[in-house]
């Protein structure tokens, strides 16, 4: 069965950095589209950013661009979202998700990790 399991989540100030990271097992993991979505209170979850299964092309929410890097480890089944100059507004559950096609809308993708809640605040 497939699995993702997202780590990496805490608290920062605001103009600091995180590193997310995502881990896939159970599936053939370099097949797949990865990406990073997320979900604030009381808001529907959004895109933020995906790679495509070789690394070579990245996407990324017009919110975050410039600000967020996202990239993948197909020999550890890893993917990362590096997180500079964070904001208030960045303050979210943080999800990665495995599909077959880039889409940004939940839709389409076959396997979600659990979540891991990023804070920013001063």
């Amino acid at each position: 069965q497939g699995q993702l399991v997202e780590s990496g989540g805490g608290l920062v100030q605001p103009g600091g950095s995180l590193r997310l990271s995502c881990a896939a097992s159970g599936f053939m993991f370099k097949n797949y589209v990865i990406s990073w979505f997320r979900q604030a209170p009381g808001k529907e979850r959004e895109f933020v950013a995906a790679v495509r299964r070789t690394g070579d092309a990245t996407y990324y929410a017009d919110s975050v661009k410039g600000r967020f890097t996202i990239s993948r480890d197909n020999a550890k089944a890893i993917v990362d979202l590096q997180m500079d100059s964070v904001k208030p507004e960045d303050t979210a559950v943080y999800y990665c998700s495995a599909g077959q096609a880039l889409t940004t809308t939940t839709r389409g993708y076959d396997y979600w990790g659990q979540g891991t809640q990023v804070t920013v605040s001063s």
